[in-house]
């Protein structure tokens, strides 16, 4: 059985302190941890497990649930994405085109259930085969993705029953993974590494430690460059206990603008928005489908559209489609949302059976700009948020982790260790450890 370690029992209290020198210039920090990662989804657990591989240091993973990936990681299509929305230079689609290949080599090494299953994304009208023409343009002659034209005839012959008036676009890289399988297995071997998991240990406070260096230098006088102390509470409402780091890795999800803005200013507080998307279960025999299938991508939608995936047993399920909530705990999938779900269905897969179709679960994707802004597809759009922020010492934020994040995740996780160590590599080889 995986170990939990409530935050009591790694708080500075009971901890033994360690010396390290990797962020100060002038002195060295002491603190609980070298690294505390605050959020168990799937990122933080990517990220957790490869700073775990560096020698001479360690690492804490702060949980506010009783368990890692509780929320947008476990509520999610489990789709292994290409990286062919996100335009040229973005970072979802750099690190989403990184992440693919890293997970598909972490699935294949440690046994973690995944398939290639391919994908479809299919257009009716003229309009969206402009979309899909641009999306090939981009995947041939930008970003090295392979995709493929597929005709009316194929999809005839190999559709299954979809419909594609204009055609379609294949993207052959695309899969689906087990996601708590991948959780599972990341977790493994963050605590085979000797990373401690603090479960059940929601953040209070934060704050930048005043104790350390009296040194005047730019560098040493930043906040959080004598380390960082996280105040947690066993269970919601438990004791509090302190946990010390030198640095401060924010990979929240949902509430990671609220760790934002526990550290900055009110001046520079954010605000998050909430895309609740549901999902549907599919319970007839026919038609039979092999492959994933996404209706065009269109503009002003908040999202990929509600598309058809399949779990690993080759069960069908639609979603997710988007609803705008205030709540981020809203959890239950919206019964009322069903009909417009199946009109949406029926534009690519005719044959559909509506009566078959019964809300099944749904989750929130963590969004930096409210309904109407732009889509992955357009310009402008609200790209991932990862960087070291400026004018402190020792702290990366991640903001707007939604998808692609499950796929990115290991991206992500090197994004970070990049940030923190520049060129340095850790000692371990980061897949196969």
């Amino acid at each position: 059985m995986l170990a939990r370690k409530a935050a009591r029992l790694v708080c500075s209290s009971s901890h033994n302190h360690i010396q390290a020198s990797h962020f100060s210039s002038t002195a060295a920090v002491r603190a609980d941890f070298t690294h505390a990662v605050i959020g168990g989804g799937v990122v933080g657990l990517a990220i957790a497990r490869q700073l775990s591989l560096r020698s001479n240091s360690s690492t804490v993973l702060i949980e506010r649930h009783p368990a890692v990936g509780t929320e947008t990681s476990s509520r999610n299509s489990e789709v292994i994405h290409a990286g062919i929305y996100y335009g040229r230079s973005s970072l979802k689609t750099k690190l989403c085109i990184r992440g693919k290949n890293l997970l598909y080599e972490l699935c294949e090494a440690h046994g973690i259930a995944h398939r290639r299953t391919g994908k479809w994304l299919v257009a009716q009208n003229a309009v969206q085969r402009e979309g899909l023409e641009s999306i090939y343009a981009l995947c041939r002659d930008e970003i090295d993705v392979p995709v493929r034209w597929v005709g009316r005839k194929e999809v005839e012959e190999r559709g299954e029953g979809v419909r594609a008036d204009a055609g379609a676009l294949e993207s052959p890289t695309t899969g689906i993974v087990d996601s708590h399988g991948l959780m599972l297995c990341l977790q493994g071997l963050f605590e085979d590494a000797g990373g401690v998991v603090a479960l059940g240990s929601p953040v209070k406070a934060i704050r930048a430690s005043s104790s350390g260096s009296s040194s005047s230098s730019s560098s040493s006088s930043l906040p959080g460059s004598s380390g960082w102390e996280i105040d947690v509470s066993d269970g919601p409402d438990g004791d509090i206990s302190t946990i010390t780091a030198e640095t401060l890795i924010n990979a929240a999800g949902l509430g990671a603008v609220s760790i934002h803005n526990m550290i900055v200013p009110p001046s520079q507080h954010k605000q998050l928005f909430y895309a609740k998307g549901n999902y549907f279960s599919y319970s007839a025999s026919q038609p039979k489908i092999s492959r994933l299938i996404y209706p065009a991508p269109e503009p002003g939608a908040g999202g990929l559209g509600t598309h058809l995936t399949l779990d690993l047993a080759g069960r069908i399920r639609f979603g997710p489609d988007v609803e705008w909530v205030d709540d981020p705990s809203d959890l239950t999938p919206n019964a009322s949302r069903l009909d417009q779900a199946i009109a949406e269905i029926k534009k690519y897969l005719p044959r559909v059976d509506a009566g078959a179709l019964v809300p099944d679960y749904a989750g929130i994707r963590p969004k930096l700009a409210p309904k109407g802004a732009a889509l992955a597809t357009d310009k402008n759009f609200n790209d991932f948020i990862v960087r070291k922020e400026e004018g402190y010492q020792g702290w990366v934020n991640l903001l707007g982790i939604e998808s692609p994040g499950l796929t990115s995740s290991l991206a992500i996780a090197e994004m970070v260790d990049q940030l923190l160590y520049g060129s340095q590599t850790g000692t371990a080889d980061s897949v196969h450890a």
